[in-house]
C-alpha cells in the first residue's frame, strides 16, 4: 500500500510542476523501482535532461525511496523511532 500510494503522490506532484501525465507517472516508477528510463519526455532519447530543478528533486528523492525501500524510510518520519 506505501509503494502505490508514494507513486500517486509523487506523479500529482510531477503532474503540478507541468509534466504530463505519462511522462510524470513512468519518471516516477522509473526511479522508485530503479528501472531506467521511462516513457514520452523521459524516455531513452532524452532521459531526464528536459526536466526542471525541482522535477530533478523529486526523482532523486523517489530514487532514495526506492533503494532504501519503502518502510525503512517511512519509520525515520515516525516519533516514536525518535524517541528512543
Amino acid at each position: 500500500m506505501l509503494h502505490v500510494s508514494s507513486i500517486i503522490a509523487l506523479t500529482l506532484i510531477l503532474v503540478a510542476s507541468r509534466l504530463d501525465f505519462i511522462s510524470a507517472f513512468s519518471a516516477i516508477v522509473a526511479c522508485i523501482n530503479d528501472t531506467g528510463p521511462g516513457l514520452s519526455q523521459v524516455g531513452p532519447a532524452t532521459r531526464f535532461g528536459g526536466q526542471t530543478d525541482f522535477q530533478t528533486w523529486v526523482c532523486t528523492v523517489t530514487m532514495l525511496l526506492g533503494r532504501l525501500e519503502l518502510i525503512t524510510s517511512f519509520v525515520l518520519f515516525t516519533r516514536t523511532f525518535w524517541r528512543a
